[in-house]
């Protein structure tokens, strides 16, 4: 049985109505004395050990009574698949901000964002890359995810607020088609990788792929070792039922070419 330390007295988990969200609300308490749980709406009664503060990531207001007081924030916040640039300016670019300028001014000093996969969509299924490859957004949601990475390197490159951007893969109970055979990330891998972050003595401005074991991975992790993460889950155990009841990809099709999938094609709104 995992031992994870508690390594905060508060800690903020946005985005905590989501599918990821409430994936970690049980796990991060593993991580902090007071779990703080905010979204818009859909959280319910605070259970033992929470808090619950809702809030819109598009009013400044609500977002700096949200982090007032927590000691480290986790990211789950936002809109998290493509859509018109309108929503996604609210709720990921605005919000993004606010959240980082209330950081500052509350004396946070680590954020792990929620950064995706779709920041590199662009690049190709056949090619290999890591945290210095320059982004290829696959989208407004991929590109409000970039400019999320750069806004978290001007806090800490001036106010010294260390950031993991984490670009989550494809986070499910297990892999629903071949694309994610390479893509996947458990839900006990995600609570892993966020456990290092908030835990590695030294995080600064980090990117780091989150990914479970696969055998099949587009994304090399080498510059993020000081962090921490050893993956124990693998898509490996899925790929013989997820090859029998999905057909071989049309290797003429954008969404099986590059590692984006299906965002690719996604819109116009």
């Amino acid at each position: 049985m995992e031992t994870t330390h508690k390594t905060h007295h508060r800690l903020l988990l946005t985005g905590a109505a989501g599918g990821l969200g409430t994936a970690l609300r049980e796990r991060l308490k593993a991580n902090c004395e007071v779990l703080r749980l905010s979204d818009r709406t859909g959280l319910g009664a605070a259970q033992p050990r929470e808090e619950i503060v809702l809030a819109d990531l598009s009013n400044a207001d609500e977002v700096d009574t949200m982090v007032r007081d927590v000691d480290a924030i986790v990211h789950m916040g936002g809109i998290s698949v493509e859509a018109p640039f309108a929503a996604i300016l609210q709720a990921n670019i605005l919000g993004a901000y606010h959240l980082y300028d209330a950081a500052r001014r509350h004396g946070v000093r680590r954020i792990v964002f929620a950064s995706s996969n779709h920041v590199t969509g662009f690049y190709k299924q056949s090619e290999t890359i890591h945290a210095d490859h320059p982004p290829r957004p696959d989208g407004f949601y991929g590109l409000s995810k970039a400019f999320g990475e750069d806004l978290a390197r001007l806090y800490f490159d001036r106010y010294g607020i260390e950031t993991a951007c984490v670009r989550i893969g494809s986070s499910f109970p297990e892999p629903r088609d071949r694309r994610m055979l390479a893509t996947w990330l458990s839900f006990d891998d995600l609570h892993r990788l966020i456990t290092a972050c908030l835990s590695t003595p030294v995080l600064g401005h980090s990117i780091v792929f989150g990914m479970s074991n696969n055998a099949v991975t587009w994304w090399d992790n080498s510059r993020a070792r000081h962090i921490g993460f050893v993956p124990r889950d693998s898509s490996d155990v899925f790929r013989e039922a997820v090859y029998a009841r999905t057909q071989a990809p049309d290797l003429s099709d954008p969404a099986a070419i590059y590692q984006g999938g299906a965002f690719v094609k996604a819109g116009p709104f």
